[in-house]
């Protein structure tokens, strides 16, 4: 289990919206999965789409990717903004499909996903999800 620290009020954690920089690297992210016009697509959405709120560790468990250690250099990074009080950029993502046996991607966020989940693994995480419509 998880140890958890002391949990600041999600309002400091995240910013509202997106940083600009963060949708060309999901577009690139993305069209290496699924191509570029899909990935295009797909960022057009994300641009779009409202700001949720979802689990550190549902995002986690519905990725199926693993936590990446407090040492990971990215997330220790993401680690010291949060300490500063740095709000964090929402996290990109696509939904999966379990009847397609897909996964959620993330398409841009991972390292923020793992900063917070080290902080509060149920620390709502911003974000925005996207349907994926060619799938």
């Amino acid at each position: 289990m998880a140890k958890k620290k002391p949990a600041r009020k999600e309002k400091e954690l995240w910013k509202d919206l997106p940083e600009e920089h963060d949708f060309p690297a999901a577009f690139s992210y993305l069209s290496l999965i699924c191509g570029e016009r899909p990935a295009e697509a797909l960022v057009n959405l994300l641009k779009d789409a409202p700001v949720e709120r979802r689990k550190a560790k549902d995002l986690l468990r519905a990725s199926r990717l693993p936590l990446l250690p407090e040492n990971d250099y990215h997330v220790a990074l993401d680690l010291k903004k949060i300490a500063d009080g740095v709000p964090l950029s929402p996290v990109l993502l696509v939904r999966g499909n379990a009847a397609k046996l897909l996964n959620l991607t993330v398409a841009d966020g991972y390292h923020r996903i793992c900063a917070s989940y080290h902080v509060d693994e149920d620390q709502d995480v911003r974000c925005k999800i996207v349907e994926p419509k060619f799938v």
